[in-house]
Protein backbone atom coordinates (compact mmCIF):
# COMPACT_ATOMS: atom_id res chain seq x y z
CA UNK A 1 0.00 0.00 0.00
CA UNK A 2 3.03 2.48 0.58
CA UNK A 3 2.71 2.63 -3.34
CA UNK A 4 -0.39 3.56 -3.63
CA UNK A 5 0.14 6.16 -1.33
CA UNK A 6 3.58 7.53 -2.76
CA UNK A 7 1.22 7.50 -6.15
CA UNK A 8 -1.76 9.67 -4.49
CA UNK A 9 0.98 12.50 -3.52
CA UNK A 10 2.76 12.16 -6.76
CA UNK A 11 -1.11 12.15 -8.94
CA UNK A 12 -2.35 15.45 -6.04
CA UNK A 13 1.59 17.31 -6.17
CA UNK A 14 0.78 17.73 -2.72
CA UNK A 15 2.79 17.37 0.91
CA UNK A 16 0.01 16.36 3.16
CA UNK A 17 3.12 16.03 5.90
CA UNK A 18 3.23 19.95 6.01
CA UNK A 19 -1.01 19.40 7.53
CA UNK A 20 -1.37 20.65 11.02
CA UNK A 21 -4.63 19.57 12.07
CA UNK A 22 -5.90 22.94 12.30
CA UNK A 23 -9.55 21.86 10.86
CA UNK A 24 -9.63 25.21 8.90
CA UNK A 25 -10.66 23.10 5.75
CA UNK A 26 -13.37 21.28 7.30
CA UNK A 27 -14.96 24.24 8.03
CA UNK A 28 -15.05 25.96 5.16
CA UNK A 29 -16.59 22.38 3.49
CA UNK A 30 -20.04 22.81 1.88
CA UNK A 31 -20.51 19.43 1.79
CA UNK A 32 -19.57 18.38 5.36
CA UNK A 33 -22.58 17.23 6.60
CA UNK A 34 -22.60 14.57 3.80
CA UNK A 35 -18.77 13.11 4.09
CA UNK A 36 -18.03 10.04 6.38
CA UNK A 37 -14.62 11.30 6.31
CA UNK A 38 -13.53 15.23 6.06
CA UNK A 39 -11.22 17.00 4.58
CA UNK A 40 -8.33 17.54 7.45
CA UNK A 41 -9.29 13.83 7.74
CA UNK A 42 -8.69 12.59 4.17
CA UNK A 43 -4.83 14.16 4.56
CA UNK A 44 -4.36 12.16 7.70
CA UNK A 45 -5.65 9.18 6.07
CA UNK A 46 -2.90 9.27 3.67
CA UNK A 47 -0.21 10.48 5.96
CA UNK A 48 -1.34 7.59 8.27
CA UNK A 49 -1.35 4.71 4.70
CA UNK A 50 -5.01 3.79 5.43
CA UNK A 51 -5.53 4.82 1.42
CA UNK A 52 -7.88 1.63 1.68
CA UNK A 53 -10.64 2.58 3.48
CA UNK A 54 -10.53 5.87 2.11
CA UNK A 55 -11.00 4.36 -1.49
CA UNK A 56 -13.64 2.49 -0.33
CA UNK A 57 -15.43 5.23 1.16
CA UNK A 58 -18.19 6.77 -0.45
CA UNK A 59 -17.08 10.58 0.92
CA UNK A 60 -14.83 10.91 -1.55
CA UNK A 61 -17.63 11.28 -4.28
CA UNK A 62 -19.34 13.88 -2.09
CA UNK A 63 -16.60 15.98 -2.29
CA UNK A 64 -18.13 18.92 -4.29
CA UNK A 65 -14.37 20.13 -5.28
CA UNK A 66 -15.04 23.48 -4.72
CA UNK A 67 -11.59 23.81 -3.44
CA UNK A 68 -12.68 25.77 -0.32
CA UNK A 69 -10.55 23.83 1.45
CA UNK A 70 -7.38 24.64 -0.01
CA UNK A 71 -7.71 28.43 -0.39
CA UNK A 72 -8.26 28.25 3.47
CA UNK A 73 -5.37 25.81 4.47
CA UNK A 74 -2.95 27.97 5.92
CA UNK A 75 0.10 25.41 4.93
CA UNK A 76 -0.97 24.86 1.12
CA UNK A 77 -1.54 21.12 1.68
CA UNK A 78 -4.54 20.80 -0.45
CA UNK A 79 -7.22 18.03 1.08
CA UNK A 80 -9.06 18.81 -2.40
CA UNK A 81 -6.33 18.15 -4.73
CA UNK A 82 -5.69 14.66 -2.63
CA UNK A 83 -9.14 13.59 -2.95
CA UNK A 84 -8.98 14.10 -6.59
CA UNK A 85 -6.25 11.95 -6.47
CA UNK A 86 -8.20 9.09 -4.58
CA UNK A 87 -10.50 9.40 -7.38
CA UNK A 88 -8.36 8.97 -9.70
CA UNK A 89 -6.85 6.36 -8.05
CA UNK A 90 -9.74 4.25 -7.35
CA UNK A 91 -10.45 4.44 -11.18
CA UNK A 92 -6.88 3.52 -11.97
CA UNK A 93 -7.35 0.40 -9.65
CA UNK A 94 -10.49 -0.89 -11.16
CA UNK A 95 -9.34 -0.71 -14.50
CA UNK A 96 -11.44 1.91 -15.88
CA UNK A 97 -9.54 4.34 -17.98
CA UNK A 98 -6.37 3.14 -19.26
CA UNK A 99 -5.95 4.58 -23.25
CA UNK A 100 -3.77 3.26 -25.33
CA UNK A 101 -2.25 6.34 -27.72
CA UNK A 102 -3.78 4.12 -30.72
CA UNK A 103 -6.99 4.37 -29.49
CA UNK A 104 -6.75 8.04 -29.61
CA UNK A 105 -7.39 9.19 -33.27
CA UNK A 106 -10.96 7.27 -33.22
CA UNK A 107 -12.21 9.97 -30.28
CA UNK A 108 -10.16 13.04 -32.18
CA UNK A 109 -12.57 16.12 -33.33
CA UNK A 110 -11.17 18.92 -35.41
CA UNK A 111 -12.05 21.38 -32.79
CA UNK A 112 -10.71 19.51 -29.88
CA UNK A 113 -6.99 21.57 -28.63
CA UNK A 114 -4.07 19.65 -29.25
CA UNK A 115 -3.39 20.51 -25.57
CA UNK A 116 -6.77 18.71 -24.08
CA UNK A 117 -5.56 15.61 -26.08
CA UNK A 118 -2.23 15.45 -24.52
CA UNK A 119 -3.79 16.02 -21.04
CA UNK A 120 -6.38 12.96 -21.23
CA UNK A 121 -3.83 11.08 -22.79
CA UNK A 122 -1.30 11.65 -19.69
CA UNK A 123 -3.90 11.76 -17.36
CA UNK A 124 -5.65 7.85 -18.90
CA UNK A 125 -2.99 5.70 -19.66
CA UNK A 126 -1.52 4.48 -16.69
Amino acid sequence: MRDAVETIRRISGVNPLKCMKCGKCTATCPAYDEMEYHPHQFVDMVVNDRLEELMASKGIYHCLSCFACIERCPRNVKPGALVEAVRLAVIRQQDQNHLKPQDIPALLEEALPQQAITSALRKYRR
